[in-house]
C-alpha cells in the first residue's frame, strides 16, 4: 500500500510537467509592477513586504521590466511599499488568503521617498478572522530564548501562545487537552504527538513562518485540533544569489549544537536544505535537580525542492529524517541502585542472577523519516487545484537496563521493559481552491492509511510484585528460592494474591517452578507481546471566507469517517462571523466548531485490546486500582466548541487580542501506564468541560523595541468512569481537574535593538501557576490517606524517601533526603506538613474538582543579548549571541508522580554561546 501511494504521489508530480504557482497549500505569492506616472517600468526598485506583529520582513528588487514577485508568503494581511530615489514613496496594504497569486501594482509619483515600511494605521495590526491564531514569522522566534534546544518547535509553541501550558520533555498542553495538537507542514496533516519522547520534530531550522489555531478550527482541519499549528517551511525559490548560514554553539551540560542551511535557485526553481546536529549531557528534563544518565543527541536532515513547471503548475517536495538517541534520568534511587541495596531486599548489590546491580541505564532511539510531494496547478486566475501524497515514519526502540535488575524503582518501576514500536502514515490529499473578492471557497479531501506495529517485552524485577509467600507480619517475602507450594514448609504463609501465571515472568525467582504453572521449561522468563492495527481515515470538507463589507463569514462543514479497531463517522458544521468596527479599531468574533477526536495512535493496539490478554490482565492486577474492567477498545470522541473573541488596536503601537473557550468533550483522551512500566497508553473518559480564557497583546516595533505577552487560564474537568483502555484510573462517576489544568500562565517578551546594524537584546518571563499533582499527599478531604489519616494527620508512607525529596516535603525543622524520610513512621502532624515545590490544600479542603494539590507557582526568566553582524560585512556576516535559559537558577518541577510521565524538574540555568556565518 505505502509502496503505491508514494509511486502514485511522484507520478502526479511529475506529470505536471508542463503545468503552479505558490507550491506551498499554506503559502501564497505577491507578484506586480512598479511604474512610474506615465506607466513606464521601474528598474531595481525595491518592494517591501512586513507584518508588524508576526514579524515577517522580505523585500525584493524589481527587474528590468518592473516587474517582482514574492513567494512563500505565509496566509495573513501585510503591509507594503515601493521606493526607489526620485520617486515618492507608494503603501499598499494585502490581504494573502490561498495560494493564488495576489497581483498588487504600484504607481510611484515623482518626489523625494521614505526608507523603510512604517505602520501608517492601526488597522494594520488588525485581522479581520473569525477564527482566533497567533502568528509568529522567524524574524521574532529567531531572536526569542527557547527552553528546549531538543524541541525547540514546542519551546516556541509555548513561549508565544496563549492557551498552552508547559510540560516536561517539550510537550505542551493545548486549551486543556493533553496533547490533542496537530501540525499542518505544508499542508501536510501531522496529528500524531511530538514530544520528544515520542517523535522528533520538524527541526526550527527548516521553519520561515508559523500560525497556531486557538479557535474553532475551519473545516479543512480534523483529527487533534485543540491546537492547530500551521508551519510554512523556508524555501530557495527566487534565491538568484545563493546565501545561508552555519552556526555553532557550545553550552552547560556539555550541550554543543552545529547547523547549515542554504538556499539557492532561481525564479523557475528553489532548493533548501538544512542539517543539523545536537549533543547533550541533558536531553531529557530529569526526576531530580541535579542530573543523572541524561546524556542524548539528535540529528536532522531537512531539503525542500521548489519547481516552477510553468506559469500554471509549481510542485514541490519535502524530505527530512531526523534521528534521536537519550538516556532515561536516572532518580537518586534508580542511579545508586538503592532497590537491590537494602531498600527492598538485602541482597549484597546482587541481582537474582548474581551480576552487580549498578545504576539503570535506560535509552531510547527515534528515528522518523518524510516525504511529501505536491502539485499546484493554476486553473485561472480565480481558482487553483493542489494534490499531494505524504508518508512518515516514527520508529521508537526502548532499551531496558542490561542488568534487569537495575531498572527496579520501588512504587514507580516493577518490571523491565523493551520496546520497538513503529508509526507509519501515508496518504493522498486534494483541495480546489475558487477566490474573487467576496468568496473564498476551498472544497477538500483527505485519505490516510496509518500502520501500527507494536512489539514489547517485560519481565517482573520487583520481588513484592508477585511474591508466593508472606512473612509471619504479613509482608512480602523475597526470597528468590522459594514457590508458592514450598511456602508451609519455610514456616511462611501462601500468599492469597499470587497470580502462577506472572510466576512465568517473574525475573526475581531462581528456583524452577512447579509444571502446574505451565511456564516454559519451568523457568522464568520475558513476556513478549505484539500487536498490530491498521487505521483508515477519510475526511471531506467545504468550507467558505465570505467577506462583506465590514462582516467575515466563515462557513464550512467537514465529514470524517474512522474505520481501525473500532468504527465511527460524523459530520461537522464549522462557523464562524466577525464583525470590524473601524471607527474603534475593534473587531468582535463568535466561532463554533463540531469536531471528531480521533484516538492516539500511541499504543494504541495495546489499549484496546490488552485487557484480553490474560498476562497484560494479570500483571495490570498488580498495580492498586488497576484491573482490568471489561475494556472496550477505544473509539472517537466529539466535540462541541464555542469561542468568542475580541481584537482592539490601540492607535498603531498595540493590539489586544482575547478570546473565550467553552469545549465540551465526550470521550475524551488521556494517557496511562501499564503497570508501573514505561509503557504508555491512552485511555478514554466518559466526558470533558474545558472552560478557559486565551489573551495576547503585540507592541510592534517601535523605536527599536517589541514586545508581546499571552496569558491565559483554563480549567480541565474530566468526568469518569474510564470507558475504554487498560483500567488503571479513579472508577465510578468521579469528577477531578487533570493534570493539564492550570488556574494560570503567562509570558513576556521583550526585544531591544536600538539601530537595525546594532546588538539587540531580549528577555522571556514566564509565570506559571502550576499543574495539578494529584499524587501528593494531604491532610483529609477527598485526600487517600492511610487509616490515621484525617484532617489533623498526613501519612506520607506511600513515597519513597527519595520521592518526597523530590517534592521537597517536609514535616516540622525535618526535610526529606534522597534516603531519609520526613517522619519514621510516615505520619506527620498537618499542622507542620508543607513542601517547597507543591501547592498543597489546607487540612481539610482537598478536592479533587475545585481545590486538588498542584505544582508550585513559578517565574523563570531567560535572555539573549546579540549581534548580527558583528564586523558590519555586507556579503559575508558574523554573528554571536548569548543565551541564558532560567536565569536566576530557579529550582521548580514541572510535574510530580504524574501518571503519564513521572516528576521531572524545569532545566537549571543553561548558558549557551552561538557563533554563526552568514553569506
Amino acid at each position: 500500500m505505502i509502496r503505491h501511494l508514494i509511486c502514485l504521489t511522484l507520478a502526479a508530480a511529475c506529470a505536471a510537467s508542463s503545468y503552479a504557482q505558490s507550491t506551498s497549500a499554506n503559502s501564497g505569492t505577491v507578484r506586480g509592477s512598479v511604474l512610474d506616472p506615465s506607466g513606464a517600468a521601474i528598474p531595481n526598485a525595491t518592494v517591501e513586504i512586513q507584518n508588524p506583529v508576526s514579524h515577517y520582513d522580505q523585500s525584493v528588487k524589481t527587474d528590468a521590466q518592473g516587474k517582482f514577485e514574492v513567494d512563500n508568503i505565509p496566509f495573513n494581511n501585510y503591509h507594503s511599499t515601493a521606493l526607489t530615489k526620485g520617486f515618492q514613496t507608494e503603501e499598499q496594504d494585502i490581504d494573502v488568503r490561498s495560494p493564488l497569486p495576489v497581483e498588487v501594482k504600484f504607481i510611484l509619483k515623482i518626489g523625494e521617498s521614505t526608507t523603510a515600511v512604517t505602520v501608517t494605521e492601526a488597522g494594520d495590526l488588525l485581522e479581520t478572522d473569525p477564527t482566533s491564531h497567533t502568528d509568529v514569522d522567524r524574524g521574532l522566534f529567531d531572536k526569542l530564548p527557547l527552553e528546549s534546544a531538543s524541541s525547540s518547535l514546542s519551546s516556541l509553541v509555548t513561549m508565544a501562545t496563549p492557551g498552552v501550558a508547559a510540560d516536561s520533555n517539550g510537550l505542551f498542553h493545548g486549551l486543556g487537552d493533553h496533547a490533542s495538537n496537530s501540525f499542518s507542514v505544508d499542508g501536510q496533516p501531522i496529528t500524531d504527538q511530538q514530544s520528544k519522547v515520542f517523535s522528533n520534530q520538524v527541526p526550527v531550522d527548516s521553519v520561515q513562518s508559523m500560525e497556531v489555531i486557538e479557535g474553532a478550527p475551519p473545516a479543512e482541519f480534523g483529527g487533534k485540533t485543540s491546537l492547530v499549528i500551521v508551519v510554512t517551511t523556508r524555501s530557495g525559490l527566487g534565491a538568484t544569489t545563493p546565501h545561508g548560514d552555519v552556526t555553532a554553539s557550545y553550552g552547560t551540560f556539555g550541550s554543543s549544537n552545529g547547523a547549515f542551511d542554504l538556499s539557492y535557485g532561481q525564479q523557475k526553481w528553489g532548493n533548501f536544505i538544512s542539517a543539523s546536529g545536537l549533543n547533550t549531557g541533558r536531553f531529557l528534563d530529569g526526576p531530580e535537580y541535579q542530573v543523572f544518565h541524561d546524556h542524548g543527541n539528535e540529528e536532522n536532515l531537512f531539503d525542500r525542492l521548489d519547481f516552477k513547471l510553468s506559469d500554471k503548475d509549481s510542485i514541490n517536495l519535502n524530505l527530512g529524517f531526523s534521528r534521536s538517541w537519550f538516556q532515561t534520568p536516572n532518580s537518586y534511587d534508580a542511579q545508586n541502585a538503592t532497590a537491590w541495596n537494602g531498600l527492598v531486599v538485602n541482597n549484597g548489590g546482587l541481582g537474582p542472577n548474581g551480576l552487580t546491580v549498578g545504576s539503570a541505564d535506560q535509552r531510547s532511539q527515534i528515528r522518523t523519516f518524510n516525504i511529501a510531494p505536491t502539485w499546484t496547478h493554476l486553473v485561472n486566475a480565480n481558482s487553483i487545484f493542489t494534490f499531494s501524497g505524504f508518508i512518515r515514519q516514527d520508529q521508537y526502540n526502548y532499551h531496558p537496563s542490561d542488568n534487569p535488575f537495575a531498572d527496579f524503582t520501588p512504587d514507580l518501576q516493577l518490571a523491565t521493559e523493551g520496546q520497538s514500536r513503529s508509526l507509519k502514515n501515508a496518504g493522498v490529499r486534494t483541495s480546489y481552491s475558487w477566490v474573487n473578492h467576496t468568496h473564498n471557497i476551498k472544497a477538500g479531501a483527505t485519505y490516510e492509511h496509518t500502520f501500527i506495529t507494536e512489539h514489547d517485552t517485560f519481565g517482573l524485577v520487583d520481588p513484592t510484585a508477585n511474591a508466593p509467600c508472606l512473612n509471619s507480619d504479613g509482608s512480602f517475602d523475597t526470597n528468590p528460592l522459594l514457590t508458592n507450594p514450598g511456602c508451609t514448609g519455610a514456616g511462611l504463609q501462601p500468599n492469597p494474591g499470587f497470580v502462577p501465571l506472572l510466576a512465568c515472568y517473574d525475573l526475581t525467582r531462581t528456583a524452577p517452578l512447579p509444571a502446574s504453572d505451565g511456564c516454559p521449561n519451568n523457568t522464568s522468563g520475558e513476556y513478549a507481546y505484539y500487536g498490530h492495527a491498521d487505521i483508515k481515515e477519510f475526511a471531506l470538507y467545504l468550507q467558505d471566507a465570505i467577506t462583506i463589507r465590514n462582516w467575515t463569514f466563515n462557513l464550512g462543514v467537514r465529514f470524517d469517517k474512522y474505520n481501525g479497531l473500532t468504527h465511527a463517522a460524523q459530520g461537522e458544521p464549522r462557523l464562524g462571523i466577525a464583525y470590524n468596527f473601524k471607527p474603534t479599531n475593534t473587531v468582535l468574533r463568535v466561532s463554533y466548531a463540531r469536531t471528531m477526536e480521533t484516538p492516539f495512535n500511541e499504543n494504541l493496539v495495546l489499549a484496546s485490546t490488552g485487557c484480553d490478554n490474560a498476562v497484560i490482565n494479570a500483571l495490570q492486577a498488580t498495580v492498586p486500582g488497576g484491573a482490568c474492567q471489561n475494556t472496550v477498545p477505544l473509539s472517537p470522541g466529539h466535540r462541541n466548541e464555542f469561542h468568542a473573541g475580541l481584537q482592539q488596536a490601540f492607535g498603531k503601537y498595540l493590539v489586544i487580542d482575547g478570546e473565550y473557550i467553552w469545549k465540551y468533550t465526550h470521550k475524551a483522551f488521556d494517557f496511562s501506564v501499564l503497570g508501573n512500566t514505561p509503557i504508555t497508553y491512552p485511555i478514554e473518559w466518559q466526558s470533558s468541560k474545558i472552560p478557559g480564557y486565551a489573551i495576547r497583546a503585540t507592541v510592534p516595533n517601535y523605536h527599536g523595541l517589541s514586545a508581546f505577552v499571552v496569558m491565559s487560564s483554563v480549567a480541565a474537568r474530566f468526568f469518569g468512569p474510564q470507558v475504554a483502555g487498560i483500567g488503571s484510573g479513579p472508577g465510578g462517576d468521579v469528577v477531578f481537574r487533570i493534570d493539564h489544568d492550570e488556574k494560570f500562565n503567562q509570558t513576556t517578551h521583550l526585544q531591544y535593538q536600538p539601530w537595525k546594524t546594532g546588538p539587540w537584546f531580549s528577555m522571556n518571563w514566564r509565570y506559571d501557576s502550576g499543574l495539578v499533582a494529584g499524587p501528593a499527599p494531604c491532610a483529609g478531604g477527598n485526600c487517600a490517606n492511610g487509616p490515621n489519616g484525617g484532617d489533623t494527620v498526613v501519612d506520607v508512607s506511600g513515597l519513597t524517601p527519595d520521592q518526597q525529596f523530590q517534592a521537597g516535603l517536609y514535616c516540622g525543622s525535618v526535610f526529606a533526603t534522597p534516603t531519609t524520610p520526613i517522619s519514621p513512621t510516615g505520619l506527620c502532624p498537618a499542622s507542620q506538613y508543607g513542601s517547597k515545590f507543591l501547592s498543597l490544600p489546607a487540612p481539610g479542603t482537598e478536592n479533587d474538582d475545585h481545590n486538588p494539590p498542584r505544582i508550585a507557582s513559578r517565574n523563570l526568566f531567560d535572555i539573549a543579548v546579540g549581534h548580527d553582524n558583528i564586523f558590519r560585512g555586507d556579503r559575508y556576516k558574523w554573528s554571536g549571541r548569548l543565551t541564558v535559559v532560567n536565569l536566576t537558577n530557579k529550582e521548580a518541577l514541572y510535574n510530580f508522580i504524574s501518571t503519564f510521565s513521572g516528576t521531572h524538574y524545569v532545566t537549571p540555568r543553561a548558558i549557551t554561546a552561538t557563533v554563526g556565518f552568514h553569506f
